[in-house]
């Protein structure tokens, strides 16, 4: 769809503009109800943004996918970052099923997913796996020319609103993390069903819930990949994902920090502006240099996944220095409202809670340390 730097550019502006104009004056509304905004799912579709990520002959770009997920994702998250999950979750949940499909499965699967305008989910996640992929219990066996799926997954973005499912669950109980394949399961197959909605401290716009299958049957085509194969599945898919919350954390610091200037610019404290204070404007000149650092990090990434080189480290790194900024980003802004800002009259309380998300979801940024040293340390073998 957008094959160039110009038409980034394009891209760019179109989102931004709809965003600014269709999805802030939605944003705390979204928030206070904490429920999913079918208003805004539209728009993403009529934007051609729900398939960025998809092959081109499905409505998918040519290249530059990861690039164009991550400025989409940072121009809606400057004003909502409920709204910009759901195109993080549609590219993350449907990574296995694009690139580990088999052609005859996607030729019916995408059009379909297209023209009801359907959403995915990833479900990995489960009570005692986390961080920890090679922990799932979920068990995957195989009955003859099919697979039961049995297993209570958690934390699923789009659980309740998904139709289709890439799930992660284990092949072999003694393989470890090569004992873990993914499958392609829709919502109106017997025995999945939807447990509890949660109710969270931020980004509560965005459906979370739990999904429990119970001796779920699907044919064996619906294996997505090899069998073993599905944590290397996985690990790919993070690490077009990382850059792409890296640019959520981006533009939710972006938010925070133009929101903290006009504030500065107006309000008065002992006799003068806010911003002619100097530990504010030092509060300014932090927040900025935060956030073009995570700039250059985050679509760096993003244009090595692009251009199909190893962008682990990368990923990693931008999306923990992104997300930490936003965390600090928004914690200053909050402190330069003083108590206003600590009031849901003001956007920066809802921009703090989001902002902590991004330093959980698709990898705890205490794991990213870890795969950063890691991957450094291969480097320097």
């Amino acid at each position: 769809m957008f094959a160039d730097s110009e038409e980034l550019g394009m891209l760019a502006d179109t989102v931004r503009r709809a965003a600014r104009e269709k999805i802030a004056p939605l944003a705390a509304s979204i928030d206070e109800k904490g429920e999913f905004n079918r208003e805004v799912a539209a728009l993403l579709w009529d934007l051609g943004l729900m398939t960025l990520t998809f092959p081109a002959q499905h409505g998918g770009m040519e290249r530059d996918k990861g690039t164009a997920l991550s400025l989409a994702v940072e121009e809606i998250a400057r004003h909502c970052a409920s709204s910009s999950l759901l195109l993080i979750i549609q590219a993350v949940g449907c990574f296995p099923i694009i690139h580990g499909g088999r052609p005859g499965m996607l030729e019916k699967l995408l059009p379909r997913m297209v023209e009801n305008r359907e959403l995915a989910a990833y479900l990995v996640t489960e009570p005692s796996a986390g961080s920890d992929v090679g922990a799932i219990r979920a068990t995957a066996v195989k009955d003859g020319g099919e697979y039961v799926l049995t297993g209570t997954k958690v934390f699923a973005t789009n659980g309740a609103v998904a139709s289709v499912y890439a799930v992660l669950a284990r092949t072999s109980a003694a393989a470890g993390r090569d004992g873990l394949s993914f499958f392609l399961v829709e919502r109106d197959t017997p025995g999945l069903s939807i447990g509890r909605i949660e109710k969270k401290l931020g980004q509560r716009g965005s459906n979370t819930a739990e999904v429990i299958l119970d001796e779920v049957r699907v044919p064996s085509g619906n294996l997505l990949g090899e069998e073993g194969k599905g944590f290397r599945l996985a690990m790919k898919d993070f690490d077009m994902s990382r850059p792409a919350v890296g640019a959520q954390a981006l533009g939710i610091a972006e938010g925070a920090l133009a929101e903290m200037v006009q504030y500065a610019r107006q309000r008065k404290t002992f006799g003068k502006l806010l911003c002619e204070h100097q530990m504010i404007q030092q509060i300014i000149a932090d927040s900025a240099t935060l956030i073009e650092a995570s700039r250059g990090l985050v679509y760096r990434a993003a244009r090595l996944f692009d251009e199909g080189q190893r962008n682990t480290k990368l990923a990693s790194m931008a999306k923990v220095f992104a997300s930490d900024a936003a965390m600090k980003i928004t914690t200053d802004a909050i402190q330069v409202f003083g108590g206003y800002g600590y009031m849901r009259d003001f956007p920066v309380e809802r921009m703090f809670r989001d902002a902590k998300l991004t330093q959980i979801f698709e990898g705890a940024n205490q794991i990213q340390r870890l795969v950063i040293a890691r991957e450094i340390l291969k480097e320097t073998a």
